[in-house]
Formats: C-alpha cells, sequence, structure tokens
C-alpha cells in the first residue's frame, strides 16, 4: 500500500481523526480494504464510543517540504 503520508488528529477533547494521502485512488482503496483496516474494523466496538466514520476527501492543493 502506497501512503504517502499521514496524520493523526485531535479534533476536540474526545474525537479523533487520521488523515491519510495517497498518489492514486487505487492505493487509498487498497488502504481502506486491506488486513490493517479489517483489523481496526473487528475491534470497533471495543475500541471506539461510536463506530468511525470514514470520509473521503481531494486534496486541491498543497505544500510538503
Amino acid at each position: 500500500v502506497t501512503t504517502t503520508v499521514w496524520f493523526a488528529l485531535r479534533l476536540s477533547d474526545r474525537e479523533f481523526g487520521v488523515f491519510d494521502a495517497f498518489p492514486h485512488e487505487a492505493g487509498r482503496q487498497a488502504h481502506l480494504t486491506g488486513p490493517i483496516a479489517a483489523a481496526l474494523m473487528a475491534k470497533a466496538p471495543e475500541l471506539f464510543s461510536e463506530p468511525p466514520r470514514i470520509d473521503k476527501v481531494d486534496v486541491i492543493a498543497a505544500k510538503l517540504t
């Protein structure tokens, strides 16, 4: 899986997120349907107070140095 960059985010006191970036849609789909995602979703009821939400976004501009 080709995750080029990822960030763990704190959105509020009780809400967190992860932002992953991929060079192409195939990499994103492989990541979302791969074994790590499956393992996380299987453990979701005991790890999280509500089911994880996956929102797909498209980055339209970026600057990485």
